[in-house]
């Protein structure tokens, strides 16, 4: 079968058809385990549309969202790259970026050195590839956090975003950005990395207008899957797109979700990150608990004893798009029973760092097998299929 290939401005236009939206949790090396949930969901794909070797997830997804290491694997996918592209990619890049040196270890510098970051950044994108490049054949929308402002910044290839064009006055548009540079920004996670400078306003007899940017984790949507909603249907962002149970798809993918236990044992001097990364984690909370009351998901968790999963308790009288969220919880219990095999409990706690380039081949194979239990044929609605020509 042979399925309708569309371009970027055909996957963003409002045409009445249904749309697809693949959201990218950030989380350092963890999103190797990322990786592992997407295989299974590409192969699923894959087979749904006669089985081409030529089939990419950004074929099929009209717009994919990513925060941190999500915005890495988004804009890659959005390049046209399969899983295991990527998956290779990735393994390589954890061990050259995450290098620890001990002229690294102050509480007041970053632990690792952006320019290996770089480097790999722009041999995977491109130095000169801008976000607005035809070379990504689907939406992208990537999150970061604008330190100098204090504003989230949800940064897309949107040719109708009111910010994708340069404007008179020096305004340099979304569309010109090195998609590098916006993928750094985006990883760019405190204590970690230092920020990004992007120049935003630039005219001559002026002054230079620029912004620091940190990782998109800084802000609400580390978990960016309600952004990605919320910028699909809000009309400030100028696309549109219907919702309904029957004409919006989202499938959010995380990266584990760390052991609180770990994190608590592990609050020292650096209480300011501890806080931050407690932060996170409830504002993960949160965007699952509010698209969790948007939809009935069978892949809905119970958010607490109080909430139950809130399949029967829809804010909207009736369910807003289609939703599917697959993580892997890193608990001690949690983990030995996706894989008995794992019986150190020195090795499962490490499992919750973000930068420990010894656990990406674990946690990948827990993607693995999450994807084995979870990830179904039948969670991918056929009414979502691409059209077939």
């Amino acid at each position: 079968m042979a399925y309708v290939h569309m371009n970027r401005e055909e996957h963003f236009r409002n045409d009445g058809q249904p749309k697809r939206i693949l959201a990218l949790d950030g989380g350092g090396l963890r999103g190797i385990l990322t990786l592992g949930i997407l295989a299974k969901i590409e192969d699923i794909l894959q087979q749904r549309h006669g089985n081409s070797s030529d089939f990419r997830l950004c074929h099929y997804f009209d717009l994919i969202a990513g925060t941190s290491t999500g915005a890495i694997i988004a804009a890659t996918l959005a390049k046209g790259w399969t899983v295991e592209q990527i998956r290779q990619k990735y393994m390589s890049l954890g061990e050259r970026v995450f290098e620890k040196s001990l002229f690294r270890m102050g509480f007041f510098r970053a632990k690792y050195d952006e320019n290996k970051l770089i480097e790999e950044l722009k041999e995977v994108y491109g130095d000169a590839t801008k976000l607005g490049s035809p070379e990504l054949q689907t939406g992208l929308l990537i999150m970061a956090k604008r330190l100098d402002t204090g504003s989230p910044w949800p940064v897309s290839n949107n040719p109708k975003g009111k910010y994708f064009d340069s404007r008179p006055g020096g305004t340099i548009g979304n569309s010109e950005y090195p998609l590098w540079q916006v993928v750094r920004a985006s990883t760019a996670a405190p204590a970690y990395f230092d920020p990004e400078t992007i120049t935003i306003v630039e005219r001559t007899g002026y002054k230079t207008v620029e912004g620091d940017f940190v990782d998109g984790g800084a802000s609400p949507f580390n978990n960016p899957a309600l952004q990605a909603f919320m910028y699909a249907t809000m009309d400030g962002y100028r696309i549109g797109w219907p919702t309904g149970a029957d004409k919006l798809f989202l499938v959010s993918v995380g990266t584990g979700a760390a052991d609180p236990e770990v994190k608590k044992a592990n609050i020292t001097a650096k209480q300011a990150i501890a806080a931050l990364l407690s932060l996170m984690d409830d504002c993960a909370s949160l965007q699952e608990t509010m698209l969790q009351w948007m939809t009935t998901s069978h892949t809905a968790r119970e958010i607490d004893r109080e909430l139950g999963d809130l399949r029967h308790d829809l804010v909207a009288g009736a369910p807003l798009l289609g939703y599917l969220r697959y993580n892997v919880d890193l608990r001690k219990d949690s983990v030995q029973q996706l894989d008995p095999s794992l019986t150190d409990a020195n090795v499962i706690d490490s499992l919750s760092a973000m930068d420990a380039p010894e656990n990406m081949a674990v946690l990948h194979r827990l993607g693995v097998l999450a994807a084995d239990r979870d990830v179904k044929d039948e969670d991918f609605a056929s009414l979502f299929d691409l059209p077939a020509v």
